[in-house]
């Protein structure tokens, strides 16, 4: 079942005589502009988003806003609360010193425990440098596992772990369960075991990762050039084609194709340092690399150049 962003769930304007064309937003008329024949589609529009920016920094105790928060198609109400501010005048309160008015709690318990979610999958995105099409993804994820109540007895945290991993592979840009461990709270066991209950329960599925999808991250956090990245990724597809290391995670392989490419390369890295950025241990690098060392001559693209020849790397 493929999920929604956000943004899908809420009614799409178009020109009727130019469907595909983009809508320019005169913010201050509250007009949209079709830019292909300039026809009003709609005006009026409203503007969803919040009414002032805030400042971390800002030492103001006063709030500002008079709106509320942004809208949340995701919520049973879309998030459409209003709060009482503390009052200061004596008519505020009666002859006991309590407040005469107070805020009710609008908000179902449903509601709030999945605002609780996503502030944290958005703060684990945040750690991770992940974009907001992701974030987007990975909370219609849980909103979908958590209307179905089929996790029941699973934390939200690892059920919110969880989505952000499959969001990240339905996106094309996998993170490893290593990465999503080291922003949450929830250990990687209990991460992979929320995983494959919410694919059973989604229906879903996710691509098969390989040693591609890790190949330029790796070696971007290596400082490793181009030529070295091209050559470990044409080790690591070269060693799966020739089934050179069966069972071994593309995680592995991956690292262990870069720590060949390095070492063949004037940019060597150590394994040790591979190891840090892959997340994986330096003794699943040598298995690996002793798996693919027996054919190292044939595993190196042909206008690779060797600052250190094929017989003189190290065979661990």
């Amino acid at each position: 079942m493929a999920s929604t962003s956000r943004l899908d769930a809420l009614p799409r304007v178009t020109c009727p005589n130019h469907p595909d064309s983009i809508l320019v937003e005169d913010y201050r008329a509250g007009d949209m502009i079709c830019s292909e024949c300039g026809l009003v589609v709609g005006d009026r529009v409203i503007d969803v988003g919040s009414e002032w920016r805030t400042f971390s920094n800002d030492k103001a105790t006063k709030d500002p806003s008079r709106v509320g928060d942004t809208q949340n198609p995701l919520l049973s109400d879309g998030d459409l609360s209003t709060m009482i501010g503390k009052g200061t005048g004596a008519a505020s309160f009666d002859e006991f010193g309590n407040s005469k008015y107070q805020n009710r709690r609008t908000m179902s318990s449903s509601d709030r425990a999945m605002m609780n979610a996503f502030k944290e999958i958005t703060n684990m995105a945040d750690r991770i440098n992940l974009p907001r099409n992701i974030v987007d993804r990975t909370n219609n994820l849980f909103k979908q596992v958590y209307e179905q109540k089929s996790l029941k007895g699973r934390s939200n945290d690892a059920i919110a772990s969880a989505c952000l991993y499959i969001a990240c592979r339905q996106e094309g840009v996998p993170r490893t369960f290593k990465e999503i461990c080291a922003v949450s709270r929830i250990s990687k066991k209990e991460i992979g075991r929320c995983f494959k209950l919410i694919l059973k329960a989604l229906e879903t599925s996710v691509d098969l990762i390989t040693t591609g999808d890790f190949m330029s991250r790796f070696c971007s956090n290596l400082g490793l050039p181009k030529q070295v990245q091209m050559a470990a990724t044409h080790i690591a597809r070269k060693a799966v084609e020739l089934d050179l290391v069966p069972g071994r995670s593309p995680i592995s392989v991956a690292a262990a194709a870069i720590y060949m490419a390095s070492q063949a390369s004037a940019e060597k890295r150590t394994q040790k340092e591979i190891g840090d950025i892959a997340g994986v241990a330096d003794v699943t690098i040598r298995q690996s690399y002793r798996l693919i060392y027996p054919r190292a001559p044939d595993l190196f693209p042909a206008d690779f150049k060797f600052d250190t020849p094929v017989d003189k790397l190290p065979q661990l």
